[in-house]
């Protein structure tokens, strides 16, 4: 009886769930870091001005960031070096990106509001 494929398949299907789940947890970590910016950036403006560029960028930036820093952290524990730098150097792209569009500001008037505020 040939028990090498099964233990194969079944180590497999537990790695992409392991995977799965660190990109999960990795995506929520970035919903949960966005989420102070974008309660500042939507809701705690002054008369009522808002950064929707919160939202429309800077959510998905960082639970894109958060997938992929996950998954880097993944596959450099399983020791797939090559990979894991890949993938840093994707999150290190997409921290750049969200830096250069300034994603994450608060609006215009909590910025410009001096020392009484």
């Amino acid at each position: 009886m040939d028990t090498e494929p099964a233990t194969t398949a079944r180590r497999e299907a537990l790695t992409g769930t392991a995977g799965l789940l660190t990109a999960l947890l990795g995506a929520l970590a970035g919903l949960a870091v966005w989420f102070p910016y974008g309660r500042r950036g939507l809701f705690g403006a002054f008369e009522g001005e808002r950064n929707t560029d919160v939202l429309l960028l800077g959510l998905p930036l960082l639970v894109i960031g958060g997938t992929v820093a996950g998954l880097a952290v993944f596959t450099a524990v399983r020791g797939r070096w090559r990979a894991a730098l890949a993938l840093a150097a994707a999150v290190a792209g997409l921290a750049a990106l969200g830096y250069g569009l300034d994603v994450l500001a608060p609006p215009q008037a909590a910025r410009d509001c001096g020392s009484p505020c």
